[in-house]
């Protein structure tokens, strides 16, 4: 049974376990602090394909196929799959997922589909409208480029405070098997647009959001960070940590000891050139099905709090002047 948690919050009693994940990342995020956590390596940015973004949906079969194989049921036992990620119309989705035959309901949160995505499968698992539903989100650095900043080739100069998406996908298949990590609580975020209107500074876009989820949270379950191991972002990378702090620490609100954020988590920055750290919905997805979940198995982590947030701009928006309106889910995530 699902069950309200004060304003913004779900609360969920049978507990979906997350019964198989995987992870599939590209050759730089290879070379990075968790490259041997990785599922699987594409080294090739096409990935023997015709585009990149025919080659970034191949990351999405990857990371599904390999979950699918890890949870112990066949593609044909799962009722839905919550699938999305960063190009025009979610194609990454769409063309990656259509040979597994599963009934399929795209999401977009920009960077948070990977929260949204466990959100909305926990949902269906809880209420019985699914035995078993899987989640997926993927993005490529190449492809990404060339839709929200400038093609390669163009050979632009990165600011300081940008971010470079993740080559990479995470999938997850829950169930109520009672196996495995297990999601308990999920606190859906709402609109922020705090007037941000540069694209190569995601991170200060999406705190504010990140902030007013973190809040609602702690309000609506009356806990606080000290309740939990790790409290990990998706994708605010440097820039955005910062100002998380900043914002959380107006309210008293003192997570330092407890925070990591993927975006830094993924890549070595004193060695590997990505400024402000990673971000594009691979990230938070990639770093959570890989590192993550190995490490609440194995007893490292008992009792986490995952929040991916997005950027919720559009290329057409922001040539209009338009600020960055964002938004963040946060997800509890505990071991049996």
């Amino acid at each position: 049974m699902i069950r309200r948690i004060g304003q913004n919050t779900l609360g969920f009693e049978e507990t979906p376990a997350i019964a198989g994940y995987a992870s599939v990342a590209g050759k730089l995020e290879s070379q990075g602090p968790l490259g041997n956590d990785f599922d699987k390596i594409i080294y090739d940015s096409y990935n023997g394909l015709q585009s990149f973004e025919q080659a970034e949906s191949r990351l999405q079969t990857e990371a599904v196929a390999q979950a699918i194989k890890k949870s112990g049921v066949s593609a044909e036992e799962i009722d839905f799959i919550f699938a999305g990620d960063l190009l025009n119309q979610c194609i990454g989705s769409s063309y990656g997922l259509i040979d597994f035959n599963i009934s399929y309901l795209g999401q977009y949160g920009a960077c948070s589909t990977m929260a949204q995505g466990l959100i909305m499968a926990s949902v269906f698992v809880e209420s019985g409208a699914a035995k078993n539903a899987a989640c997926v989100t993927s993005s490529h650095f190449c492809s990404a480029e060339r839709q929200y900043r400038f093609p390669l080739e163009y050979g632009s100069v990165r600011t300081p405070t940008a971010q470079w998406t993740v080559t990479g996908a995470g999938s997850c298949i829950l169930n109520n098997s009672k196996k495995g990590p297990c999601v308990t609580r999920a606190t859906v975020g709402k609109i922020v647009d705090l007037g941000i209107k540069d694209a190569n500074n995601m991170g200060a876009a999406m705190a504010p959001a990140a902030a007013l989820t973190l809040k609602n949270y702690f309000t609506d379950t009356a806990t606080s960070p000290r309740d939990y191991d790790l409290i990990l972002t998706g994708d605010l990378g440097e820039v955005g940590s910062k100002s998380l702090y900043d914002l959380l620490l107006i309210d008293d609100i003192d997570i330092r000891n407890r925070h990591n954020d993927c975006g830094l988590m993924i890549f070595n920055r004193q060695k590997q050139d990505v400024h402000a750290g990673g971000s594009g919905c691979g990230c938070a997805a990639s770093v959570l099905c890989s590192k993550i979940l190995k490490d609440m198995e194995s007893g490292i982590y008992n009792n986490i709090l995952f929040m991916a947030t997005g950027a919720l701009m559009s290329p057409t928006a922001c040539a209009q002047g338009s600020s960055i309106p964002s938004v963040a889910h946060l997800v509890n995530i505990k071991s049996r």
